[in-house]
């Protein structure tokens, strides 16, 4: 039986493309560059820094002005965390109804609690969180699975019983590494791959098909 729900959260639980896209096209503008249109930064969204600047400025880590690039951006996006945001459509209804059932529900994410903690808190949901692991939070990050099993500490429910929803491979190969069941979120970014190909327990393609699978 699934106790607990764990989200990653850009690409599955929140749409952080749009605030990503602007630091990004904020850095371009600065360089006299033209903005990049969404349908072009948001596949790769869920990949952060290094998915963004690579399809900026076509660079990526080992570059000798990668580090610099990347701080500047971190910086531009802090600074915008929540201009766009907002959690995807089905997303309020399905925690409410985690709630109701008295299903605990988290967040395990690889970006870096400077940035997962203020934007879970703008986006009102740090009171209702029973855990927001970031990818700073453990020595390890996902495709990992100590993010995942120190999710599953915090909420005090065995990994077994635990299921994790994301919209990377890296989230499935996680949650299939701490022992837990595992669901793809079709309405995420999903890095231009086909989830199908990635193991989950079941590829949703909207937030609400997860409380059937509860049920069941």
């Amino acid at each position: 039986m699934i106790k607990a729900v764990l989200f990653d959260l850009d690409g599955t639980l929140a749409d952080t493309a749009p605030d990503l896209a602007y630091a990004l096209n904020t850095l371009r503008g600065s360089r006299g560059m033209a903005p990049l249109p969404l349908e072009e930064t948001r596949p790769v969204t869920s990949h952060g820094a290094r998915g963004l600047l690579g399809v900026g400025f076509d660079i990526s880590p080992g570059h000798p002005d990668y580090d610099a690039l990347r701080d500047e951006f971190l910086a531009c996006y802090e600074a915008n965390l929540c201009r766009a945001t907002v959690l995807f459509p089905g997303m309020p209804e399905l925690l409410s109804g985690l709630e109701k059932r008295g299903s605990p529900w988290g967040v395990v994410t690889n970006k870096l609690e400077r940035f997962a903690l203020p934007l879970i808190e703008r986006l009102e949901l740090s009171a209702r969180a029973a855990c927001v692991v970031g990818g700073d939070t453990t020595p390890r990050s996902k495709p990992h699975p100590e993010p995942l099993l120190a999710a599953s500490r915090m909420i005090g429910i065995e990994p077994q019983a635990c299921l994790y929803v994301g919209d990377d491979r890296r989230d499935i190969e996680a949650g299939q590494a701490a022992g837990m069941r595992t669901a793809v979120a079709g309405w995420g970014y999903l890095n231009g791959n086909d989830s199908d190909t990635w193991g989950g327990d079941w590829i949703l393609a909207h937030p609400g098909e997860l409380l059937g699978i509860l049920e069941n």
